[in-house]
């Protein structure tokens, strides 16, 4: 109990040391997020539809998973250096898969027969993606979504070692001191932080699931 008491105080002691923190953490989970929304919506789209495509571009993004962000931090920091931005791009590299891989699933689940009575109601390409096909791969899209906004926010305490700041700060800072309530300051609102994050996707999963029955 002296170890919550402890987290406590020393974030009302420090509360602007520990509101910026936050700030980061949100900062770079919400870009790293972003950018892998940008990058692999897209690309799971195009390899439903081109499956030429799909060893290729599917493997290499599987091969990912496979990489520890901690290892992808370690492989940009002599390319990079220290601070935001190479922590950004490692986030980046472990939100695709998810975003991809679900993507693609959504995509290909489609029913062929659902989008040829569409083609032969005489909608085109464009409207077809907008209307029918995007609702129908949803669900699973943000299933996705849901999974890399967890893993990103969990693994963005990472940043700290490279100068990325974050939460993460108080967590290396509290095991090196050897000082739990420092960790906690850190450890407990990225926690709380990844619940919120998927009860919000979950929560807006089920209205999309929802909405397609309808």
């Amino acid at each position: 109990m002296n170890v919550f008491l402890g987290a406590y105080n020393y974030i009302v002691a420090n509360s602007d040391r520990f509101w910026e923190a936050v700030k980061v953490h949100l900062s770079i989970s919400f870009y790293a997020l972003l950018i892998a929304l940008v990058i692999c919506v897209p690309l799971g789209i195009l390899c439903a539809k081109k499956q030429w495509l799909t060893g290729t571009i599917m493997g290499l993004f599987n091969s990912l998973r496979v990489i520890p962000s901690l290892a992808i931090l370690v492989i940009i920091l002599p390319i990079m250096g220290t601070g935001f931005a190479p922590a950004l791009i490692a986030l980046t590299l472990l939100a695709c898969p998810p975003i991809l891989i679900n993507t693609y699933m959504g995509f290909r689940g489609i029913e062929p027969s659902i989008l040829e009575a569409a083609s032969g109601l005489g909608m085109k390409e464009g409207m077809m993606l907008r209307k029918i096909e995007l609702p129908l791969a949803a669900p699973l899209m943000l299933s996705g979504i849901k999974t890399s906004a967890v893993e990103v926010i969990a693994s963005a305490t990472l940043a700290a070692f490279i100068g990325g700041g974050g939460l993460g700060t108080f967590i290396i800072n509290g095991l090196g001191m050897y000082n739990f309530s420092l960790l906690l300051v850190g450890a407990l609102p990225v926690a709380l932080l990844a619940i919120l994050s998927e009860i919000g996707f979950s929560g807006i999963e089920r209205l999309a699931v929802k909405h397609q029955r309808l």
